[in-house]
């Protein structure tokens, strides 16, 4: 970089503070905007009501703490992951992965995740960190991926009712899908690989070395972290359900948000419109076992706001922690 155009120690702590205050408020805007919103208050508002006081506190409590939870063992995952490229502290680790989720709500398919978690690590390990990070997302998407194909063939041949040659064929085609994701998995250092042989894409090899690094055992660790996230997650839908809509059979309303899932990680969208997509998603899903649109509305806007805006609120904190350039405190 021409010396001209080279930052001072106090313009990068200025230029660090624009940006941590630009965030920030950012995502104050959107997280007033939405907590404001009329129709997301009549949904969570549709919600309490079909529930009697006593249970809306022990079943918002424990929606509550399962969020907790599950985002502190992504805290654990991400410090396993990251251990090899830079040893950070639990701590750290908890901030990162909170500020990630503050800069995922106003990015596209929650890229800002990557820049709000990576962040915290030294500069030079930052674009191995953002792969060291991929790892476990994928660990995610190949669960999601998985119980999506299965439940999504379930539903087809449930509801749909094509013929039995059809069937076979729409089980088939899911079994393969969900092969694939697992076997890919577990042979990720594949993508090492396959970067080397692009040419214009050489120059980023040496940040994808990482993947030649985990073993078979350590991304069962991952994957193991992830399928007892993705458990929670699941768990978090189906007390929500059973509370506002006991009716329901438990294993169709299961599928249906393993189906809900996958569709969600399939659809690129801000996080900004993401409960709003969620929320038509799964009104037209669970059409075909219940009439209660408004209901299943409210459960979805409900996970939505425990899941990414309580997190998010409480990440926004962490923005002023990050060191942008490396060399000053922040």
């Amino acid at each position: 970089m021409p010396k001209s155009l080279r930052l001072t120690k106090a313009q990068k702590k200025y230029v660090g503070l624009a940006i941590k205050l630009l965030v920030f408020g950012l995502a104050a805007w959107y997280i007033v905007r939405k907590v404001t919103d009329k129709t997301s208050l009549d949904k969570f508002q549709a919600l309490l009501n079909g529930l009697e006081q006593s249970s809306v506190v022990w079943t918002l409590s424990i929606v509550v703490l399962l969020m907790l939870v599950n985002w502190l063992m992504e805290v654990v995952k991400w410090q396993y992951l990251v251990r090899r490229i830079e040893k950070i502290s639990f701590w750290k680790a908890f901030q990162s992965v909170f500020c990630g989720l503050t800069w995922a709500i106003f990015t596209p398919n929650r890229l800002g995740e990557y820049g709000g978690r990576v962040l915290f690590l030294k500069p030079e390990n930052r674009a191995k960190g953002a792969v060291a990070m991929g790892v476990g997302l994928f660990a995610q998407l190949v669960l999601t991926s998985i119980a999506g194909s299965l439940s999504i063939a379930w539903f087809v041949c449930t509801f749909l009712d094509p013929p039995l040659s059809v069937q076979f064929g729409v089980w088939v085609l899911a079994v393969l899908y969900a092969t694939g994701f697992l076997v890919l998995f577990f042979n990720v250092r594949w993508v090492d690989v396959l970067v080397g042989k692009i040419r214009w894409l050489r120059r980023v090899k040496p940040f994808f070395a990482v993947l030649e690094d985990y073993t078979i055992k350590e991304l069962a660790v991952v994957l193991f972290n992830s399928f007892a996230r993705f458990v929670i997650f699941t768990s978090q839908y189906i007390i929500l359900m059973e509370a506002m809509l006991p009716e329901l059979p438990f294993m169709s309303t299961v599928f249906m948000i393993f189906i809900l899932f996958f569709v969600q990680s399939a659809l690129p969208t801000l996080d900004i419109f993401d409960f709003s997509v969620r929320s038509f998603v799964a009104s037209n899903l669970y059409s075909y076992i219940t009439t209660q649109e408004i209901a299943v509305m409210a459960i979805v806007s409900c996970i939505w706001f425990v899941n990414l805006i309580l997190p998010a609120i409480f990440g926004a904190v962490f923005v002023f922690k990050i060191n942008f350039f490396g060399d000053s405190k922040s």
